[in-house]
């Protein structure tokens, strides 16, 4: 038996960017957003882009694959900009597995919704978490993906490493909860300000800028 066949975990963390997509119905540049899609492990993960409402949203590229530490940028569009839609807090699930043993390695949601105006709404309600069904595919785009950590390079390894763990931290750092913020799951200390945030969204995309200079240098 082959012992790479059985050193993978089952269930893994899996990380996108942001967690949350508010699009505003007056507001033209908010009606399509990006959602990042980031694989920090050695082996490629095949994504699957599920949503509660495909009717309402165009999604370029909901499947396909990441290669190993890099990431994908998924464009979503809303199409159904009504004022019927408001305060409606649709999601989007998506399915990781290893490549190419279709292993399931985890899947993480992420909520959209439609408001008017610029200041948010009370008003929600929540979709069946069991209505996912499966978006269009396009089949004459070709996929992009970004390397999180250059390969094959001469540059010093520590450095890389380095560069990996501020990357992750700053991930973590964004996926937790902000101040006020309702959550049952963990203390408030862990709960952070917009300050910070907008400290981890800085430094992940310097260090997201570095990659790609120094790729494009050594090329």
């Amino acid at each position: 038996m082959s012992p790479s066949l059985a050193t993978t975990p089952r269930k893994l963390p899996i990380f996108v960017l942001p967690q949350n997509i508010t699009f505003y119905l007056d507001d033209q540049s908010t009606h399509k957003q990006v959602l990042t899609l980031y694989n920090l492990y050695d082996f490629p993960m095949k994504f699957k882009v599920l949503c509660t409402a495909p009717n309402k949203y165009q999604v370029v590229d909901p499947e396909g694959i990441i290669k190993a530490k890099s990431c994908v940028d998924i464009v979503i569009r809303h199409t159904a900009l009504l004022a019927s839609n408001c305060n409606v807090v649709d999601k989007f699930r998506i399915h990781m597995q290893e490549y190419p043993t279709k292993q399931i390695i985890g899947k993480r949601d992420v909520e959209a919704k439609l408001l008017s105006g610029v200041t948010d709404a009370a008003g929600r309600s929540t979709p069946d978490p069991d209505m996912f069904q499966q978006l269009p595919i396009n089949e004459n785009r070709q996929q992009q993906s970004y390397e999180l950590i250059s390969r094959n390079k001469t540059l010093n390894r520590g450095t890389n490493y380095v560069a990996l763990i501020a990357g992750i931290i700053c991930i973590v750092g964004l996926l937790l909860p902000t101040e006020g913020d309702q959550s049952q799951r963990l203390p408030d200390y862990l709960h952070l300000s917009v300050n910070f945030k907008l400290i981890f969204s800085f430094v992940l995309g310097k260090r997201r800028i570095v990659f790609f200079y120094k790729s494009n240098r050594n090329d």
